[in-house]
């Protein structure tokens, strides 16, 4: 049953996040799996000779995916506010399965020289393109399902997904790495992660393909309010353009920041700083993902009662405050020999480490369960999906996405193996301090059939 526009039926909108999850989660996974095999990956399409050099060229490569999200953003939100939230992230869903399974049939620097590095890229720049567009489709037709005082709990579980997909993919690396042994991996295994996309995104696209348009846009429609220019509307109007701009300042760069630097920093820290074993490392990543999941849904039902704002600026500043000791102690327990940096790590202690990265995880879940709600309660249906989408991207694609290749930089460049965490730590410090000022809980549209 819809009441006012929003499905007031139980099973309809679990049916809602299941399929939108389903398709959100294999985006992450297609987008991480470079991510998660950045060190393979550096030896395979650039040339041999600096390690450094190669890594810092795969990190870049990485983070331009990053940074053209934004441009997804504006290019598929003006899509979905145009025609529709349900075909716009079938489009994004394609084309991040298309590229994905491209990259595990590139040939190597060896076969094709600077062509290599050339396609690599561009598969890249295609596959942030299409998340650009992905999270805020997802997020919005999630939440113009769900009954107001339910919103962040419904919506928490499109937040799972990022961090699930992480897991996923850090799981089927494992998996062939153990099947196939480290030395046909680095050969060729490492393309199983990358052509296995197409299966699953085949099977996503399927369950999405027999879903309904969000209730919220199609009431829209038929009164005729869908807006006829989104991105007009959207940052040309002073009003909406200061709620995108106190949305990336005050909210979305810090909780990219931390997101990436409690999951994905952690990573190759423990890999390319601490010489941790590669198998070790990412298991210890996986289990600390895995353990800190479930406390998206329960910091996104703690918004619903007491605010999206009060748990997200909390989780910056705690984060900040923290990712000192918290590395330092990384340190003592990875087994690491700062009198011989770069020999692989001896006495590692996985328990200890496991710990630590998951308290990080648990920063993650304080910023991100909520921010999709956050989102969309900010700004009107007609514009809602291009004017979440860009915030939420340049905060998480660019500030967020650049914290391996900035940490990785900066402690390549000073020697010291804990410079790489001041970026973040700043980001975090000025997102807390701008949000806990300009941002106030009463900005937002919290009944969403209402502000069309």
């Amino acid at each position: 049953m819809i009441q006012g526009g929003i499905v007031s039926d139980t099973k309809t909108i679990w049916k809602v996040i299941g399929a939108s999850s389903a398709g959100t989660l294999i985006e992450w996974y297609d987008f991480y799996i470079f991510g998660s095999l950045a060190t393979i990956i550096s030896a395979q399409f650039f040339p041999s000779g600096n390690a450094t050099v190669a890594l810092l060229s795969t990190l870049a490569t990485f983070a331009t995916g990053f940074i053209v999200r934004p441009f997804g953003a504006l290019f598929f939100g003006r899509m979905g506010d145009l025609i529709g939230r349900k075909y716009t992230f079938m489009v994004t869903l394609l084309l991040m399965g298309g590229a994905t399974t491209a990259i595990g049939f590139l040939p190597s620097y060896e076969s094709v020289g600077l062509l290599a590095p050339l396609l690599l890229l561009i598969l890249r720049l295609l596959q942030g393109l299409a998340l650009g567009g992905e999270y805020g489709g997802a997020a919005t037709y999630v939440a113009e399902h769900a009954p107001d005082n339910k919103r962040g709990y419904y919506t928490s579980f499109i937040q799972t997904t990022a961090t699930l997909g992480l897991f996923v993919s850090l799981g089927v690396i494992l998996a062939t790495r153990l099947s196939l042994g480290e030395a046909e991996f680095k050969v060729w295994g490492w393309r199983i992660p990358f052509i296995l996309s197409v299966v699953l995104v085949v099977f996503s696209y399927f369950i999405r393909k027999k879903m309904h348009e969000s209730p919220v846009f199609e009431a829209a429609k038929k009164r005729g309010q869908v807006s006829k220019s989104p991105l007009r509307d959207s940052f040309l109007n002073p009003a909406n353009r200061k709620m995108v701009i106190l949305a990336l300042i005050g909210a979305t760069m810090g909780q990219g920041v931390v997101w990436y630097t409690g999951q994905f920093y952690a990573l190759y820290y423990l890999q390319t700083i601490l010489k941790v074993d590669f198998v070790q490392a990412n298991t210890v990543v996986a289990i600390a993902l895995l353990l800190g999941t479930p406390f998206f849904v329960l910091f996104g039902w703690l918004s619903d009662r007491i605010g999206r704002k009060k748990i997200m600026m909390t989780g910056m500043i705690i984060a900040a405050l923290s990712y000192l000791p918290i590395y330092k102690a990384m340190v003592a327990f990875s087994g690491w020999d700062a009198a011989n940096p770069t020999a692989v790590a001896q006495n590692t202690n996985s328990v200890a480490l496991v710990c630590l990265v998951f308290i990080q995880v648990i920063f993650v879940t304080m910023v991100y369960g909520p921010i999709a709600a956050f989102l969309v309660e900010l700004f009107p249906t007609q514009i809602r999906y291009t004017s979440m989408s860009l915030p939420y991207h340049i905060g998480n694609g660019v500030f967020g996405g650049l914290v391996p290749f900035i940490g990785t930089a900066l402690v390549a460049a000073t020697g010291d193996i804990y410079a790489g965490l001041y970026y973040p730590i700043a980001i975090a410090v000025i997102c807390f301090v701008i949000g806990s000022i300009f941002i106030k809980e009463d900005q937002m549209h919290k009944d969403l059939t209402s502000n069309t």
